[in-house]
């Protein structure tokens, strides 16, 4: 009776493992995952605007300061999200702006106004790796994140510390652009395991070289739900400089439509 008791134990234990074995995500299942969580969690944010402090660094840390406005509507019916952003200061950029339109199933487009000019430039996809503004954030960093854009993988979990000292477990995962144009072979994300927050990106360049870091902080809560960081700092490993965005009066359910962010919106967003 005892080996007949055994056995049945073993046969359980063999039966669940193998169970666990059948259904066990891989790695890039479960990357693929976490990115859908997170992005699940920003969901139903309808719209939003910032006014931001935009601060450029250089390896001798002179600094030289932009000020400018944020405008983003979420994307409904398929469609992507849209972004405006808009200089305020210094005076010889002032009216500068940059619309983009994000898409899951082709490139995102994005437009530069230039009021010296007094015309809008479109982006080419070969070019939205070169730098936004002289900053260390580039034309495809500030344009969108889809999942659809991106092949995942899990890489492990590891605990990080917030500019706080606060400690986060946190999902270690890489992501790869399928787009050919794209300025990087990977960007590895550490995103906490309870709020899906990114707390640290890091870069990495077309030779595979580590090339920049980004680092928000600052977060805060928003309607209940929607977390968003106060400050985004992007450092350049390979040249030293850096690129701080401060983020002030946010502001969601602004009652922002899709007539604010067109062509025209460019050149009448003074």
């Amino acid at each position: 009776m005892k080996q007949q008791h055994w056995l049945k134990i073993v046969s359980i234990l063999w039966l669940s493992l193998m169970a666990h074995l059948a259904y066990a995500e891989t790695p890039e299942e479960k990357g693929l995952a976490i990115a859908k969580e997170s992005d699940e969690r920003n969901k139903g944010f309808v719209d939003n605007e910032a006014t931001m402090v935009m601060i450029l660094k250089d390896k001798r840390g002179n600094s030289s300061e932009r000020q400018m406005r944020v405008k983003t509507l979420e994307g409904t019916g398929g469609e992507g999200d849209k972004s405006l952003m808009v200089f305020d200061t210094p005076k010889d950029q002032k009216g500068t702006a940059l619309l983009t339109f994000q898409h899951d199933d082709k490139d995102d487009d994005q437009w530069l106004y230039l009021p010296a000019l007094k015309r809008v430039k479109k982006i080419a996809s070969k070019n939205k790796s070169g730098p936004f503004m002289g900053s260390e954030f580039s034309f495809e960093d500030l344009s969108g994140q889809q999942i659809e854009k991106y092949d995942y993988k899990w890489i492990r979990d590891e605990k990080i510390k917030d500019d706080k000292g606060v400690e986060h477990d946190c999902f270690v995962l890489e992501a790869y652009p399928k787009d050919e144009n794209s300025g990087y072979t990977k960007v590895v994300n550490w995103v906490d395991k309870v709020h899906y927050r990114t707390y640290k990106a890091e870069f990495w360049d077309r030779k595979n070289s580590h090339l920049k870091t980004l680092t928000p902080s600052g977060f805060k809560q928003y309607e209940g739900k929607f977390w968003r960081s106060d400050e985004i700092e992007m450092v350049n490993l390979q040249t030293g400089k850096s690129t701080i965005m401060i983020n002030s009066e946010l502001k969601f359910n602004a009652g922002l439509d899709a007539a604010d962010f067109n062509k025209n919106s460019l050149k009448r967003a003074r």
